[in-house]
């Protein structure tokens, strides 16, 4: 059977960058760009390969997908993160949104209920050189005490509301993307610590699978 080379997936990330992310309206180079090196193709299972660099969800096992394009790179430019920062990231899937985080900002910190998920994507992480994320299993929805505060929290799960410890380990001025709503459909808020308060706006609407958790759905 015909395999792609890896100029082949260049090339559709680039196609991919350009054709679903660009032309509706993501201006961040740095996150473009770093859409154009991760190799989404690596993140799904075997049987979607060849739909790697559509612009849709797929199905990653475990009952899980792995966001859309153009989802993944409208929430990590809503953190706007400069290089420096230390990101917590609420379930971590199939990896792929942690390792285009990996690239944009200092140290990610990554929680999955899902062993088999965290089992999946460490390997991966070690195999690509991607040096500078943490995983473990636990309930998202809790967070990651021991390493806040964090600059930048990003939730890949649609939640009935911001889960109060996250907003806890939220640092002054750092910002938090979560979709919000109930387990069919969501918005996509954005959230900025300001004084101690969260300031909060809607983005767009979207649909993702629900976060499951102490305060978030229940199993």
């Amino acid at each position: 059977m015909f395999k792609k080379s890896e100029i082949d997936y260049k090339r559709l990330r680039e196609e991919m960058v350009e054709s679903q992310i660009r032309v509706r309206g993501i201006r961040d180079e740095r996150v473009l760009n770093v859409m154009k090196e991760v190799p989404r193709h690596r993140f799904v299972p075997e049987a979607e390969v060849s739909f790697a660099y559509e612009d849709r969800p797929l199905p990653v096992g475990e009952r899980q997908t792995i966001s859309q394009p153009y989802m993944v790179a409208l929430m990590t430019e809503k953190l706007e993160l400069q290089g420096d920062e230390k990101v917590l990231e609420i379930g971590t899937g199939s990896g792929y949104q942690t390792a285009v985080l990996s690239r944009l900002c200092c140290d990610v910190y990554t929680v999955e209920r899902i062993a088999s998920l965290v089992l999946r994507s460490k390997r991966l992480f070690e195999e690509l050189g991607y040096r500078n994320i943490q995983v473990k299993v636990g309930d998202g929805t809790e967070g990651w005490e021991e390493n806040a505060l964090y600059d930048g929290i990003i939730v890949t799960a649609g939640a009935p509301k911001i889960p109060r410890p996250l907003i806890e380990q939220l640092a002054e001025g750092g910002r938090i993307v979560i979709p919000v709503g109930n387990s069919f459909s969501q918005d996509l808020i954005v959230g900025k610590k300001v004084r101690g308060k969260l300031c909060k706006r809607v983005v767009c609407g979207c649909v993702f699978v629900p976060l499951i958790g102490k305060y978030g759905w229940d199993r």
